[in-house]
């Protein structure tokens, strides 16, 4: 099989780069993708994301592990990621948050130019279709659907008040003029038209609804196993589906969107990374490139949970089950209610020191108990609140644990490597620790989870045995000039002629919130510069 355009991966990136390059009926695209096609009813009903998350069973979901983490205790993370078209959009939360604009400034100081925020937004504005209408913030013509909330429970809004004990004001709009404040996140989710109140997974909004375009192939599960060269020129695919084993090539361009664990894994499948670490697997470098895989990091994430004496909130017990059931008649009906909620219904961003000129630290209010991912389930009916470091100081690496494309690959975020990210840590803690304890939240109060003596030491301890990920690894292919940059400022892999990398992986350093949306404008700027370089031919 022959392509102009063949695309490792149907995540985010995927999804939107096989829309908008398919565009153009004189161009052929093929998508790869490892999962299904993600249609069916997990992905589209909003609440029941904590089927999927857990991993328990593997639902649209990787559920790839770290290597054991030294300042965590020893413990090994769980790293879910989406596994199907759309990728990670089909089972996260919906949170739809770009960040600040300072963090698109810093990546372009950092090397990455023509990323700073000026250039990003109009890409931004042309994903989006929010419900709020057009104005300088937001767009209402693009293909991915953005509401507000229809019915967030009450203990959310009692949770922006709650935040005012560390005076975080209310915010009515985290993508607006400015980030910092309290209030209820907008969400990836269908708003209008048939589809109301189902979730609106990258996918859904681009891919979706042009697959029957004839200059379209999407192979689903159907995974990459190496990229081809020739005279340092990417050419194709080797790609493993059932029992098939069968190579696509690529007339202009292979580009590889299987995110930040997925696309250095393939490269260094395929030859393209650090020299020693390719030849300790047996594998020839076609191309010794040391920052392929490096300066991953993410976000870190601290919970406190309660159980509640209110049943305003999700439980797993029979009662909380039998609202579950008929909230999800309700939603069948209206597309509101409980089985729309995202679950992680408010947020807040605020700074850990009032001298800092901007947020640094993000929460994620939560309507029911999250413990372990989901991974250990508690029957009481409850809440959670979630605090995570915005800017990590700690870099950790990705790297092969085999030369077999079926092994999962080494995941080492290295948290709380740097010492400034446990004082950020220990910090943010004690905030959270406020917001929970404010009057507003008092009728929905009940047993805390994971009680400790109130010392420093007793509070680092909780970090460190219970904190984790909250899904935003980000970094390693990361674009730039220098020696360790991956990928240029077009996305082009360095060394390496028509091979791209379009995803979270080439981000130098996380953005300040959800990484979802930054992800789709990333694929969006990438399919506007390979429609100029096919202009220009």
């Amino acid at each position: 099989m022959r392509f102009d355009y063949l695309i490792l991966g149907g995540g985010s990136a995927g999804a939107v780069l096989a829309a908008r390059l398919s565009q153009d009926p004189d161009c052929t695209v093929c998508l790869i993708e490892a999962g299904t096609e993600a249609r069916d009813i997990l992905v589209r009903a909003p609440a029941l994301v904590a089927a999927m998350v857990s991993g328990r069973p593997q639902l649209h979901n990787w559920a790839y592990h770290t290597t054991p983490q030294a300042e965590l205790n020893g413990r090994r993370g769980f790293q879910p990621r989406g596994r199907g078209l759309g990728g990670s959009s089909a089972i996260n939360a919906m949170l739809y948050v770009r960040g600040q604009p300072q963090d698109y400034d810093d990546w372009a100081e950092m090397g990455a130019e023509g990323w700073d925020w000026q250039s990003c937004q109009p890409s931004f504005l042309a994903s989006e279709r929010n419900m709020r209408g057009a104005s300088d913030w937001h767009g209402d013509a693009g293909p991915l659907q953005v509401g507000d909330q229809r019915r967030p429970r009450p203990i959310s809004r009692a949770f922006v008040e709650a935040c005012a004990a560390v005076q975080c004001p209310p915010n009515a709009d985290f993508n607006g003029p400015d980030q910092e404040g309290a209030g209820l996140y907008q969400v990836t989710q269908f708003w209008d038209g048939p589809r109301k109140g189902e979730r609106c997974s990258v996918a859904a909004a681009y891919l979706h609804p042009v697959m029957a375009r004839p200059n379209l192939t999407v192979l689903t599960r159907a995974r990459a196993e190496k990229i081809l060269t020739t005279d340092a020129r990417a050419t194709g695919a080797l790609i493993r589906q059932g029992r098939k084993r069968f190579s696509v090539e690529a007339t202009r361009e292979v580009i590889l969107s299987a995110g930040a664990f997925g696309s250095p894994q393939l490269l260094m499948l395929s030859g393209i990374g650090p020299a020693d670490h390719l030849r300790e697997h047996g594998i020839e470098p076609v191309l010794d490139l040391p920052g392929v895989g490096a300066n991953l990091h993410d976000h870190l994430d601290y919970i406190i949970s309660y159980t509640s004496p209110r049943r305003d909130v999700v439980g797993l017990n029979p009662r909380g089950l039998m609202r579950l059931a008929r909230a999800g008649a309700g939603w069948r009906k209206h597309g509101e209610g409980l089985f729309a909620s995202p679950m992680a219904e408010g947020g807040a961003f605020l700074r850990s020191d009032p001298s800092l000129d901007r947020p640094d630290l993000q929460l994620h209010f939560v309507v029911g108990i999250v413990d372990q991912h989901m991974r250990k389930p508690h029957l009481a009916d409850g809440w959670s609140v979630h605090v995570c470091a915005m800017r990590p100081k700690s870099r950790g690496t990705l790297r092969l644990a085999s030369a077999d494309p079926r092994a999962a690959p080494l995941i080492d975020p290295a948290f709380l490597q740097d010492p400034r990210d446990q004082a950020l840590m220990l910090r943010a803690a004690r905030l959270l620790e406020q917001i929970t304890d404010a009057p507003s939240l008092d009728p929905w109060r009940g047993r805390k989870l994971y009680p400790h003596d109130g010392t420093d030491a007793a509070l680092m301890a909780d970090i460190r045995a219970r904190a984790d990920t909250i899904y935003h690894p980000v970094g390693t292919c990361r674009m730039g000039r220098d020696e360790m940059a991956v990928v240029d400022p077009q996305l082009r892999v360095q060394g390496i002629a028509g091979l791209r990398v379009v995803d979270a992986s080439v981000m130098p350093q996380v953005v300040s919130g959800n990484t979802n949306a930054p992800t789709v404008m990333i694929a969006e700027r990438a399919a506007a510069f390979m429609r100029a370089d096919r202009l220009g031919d």
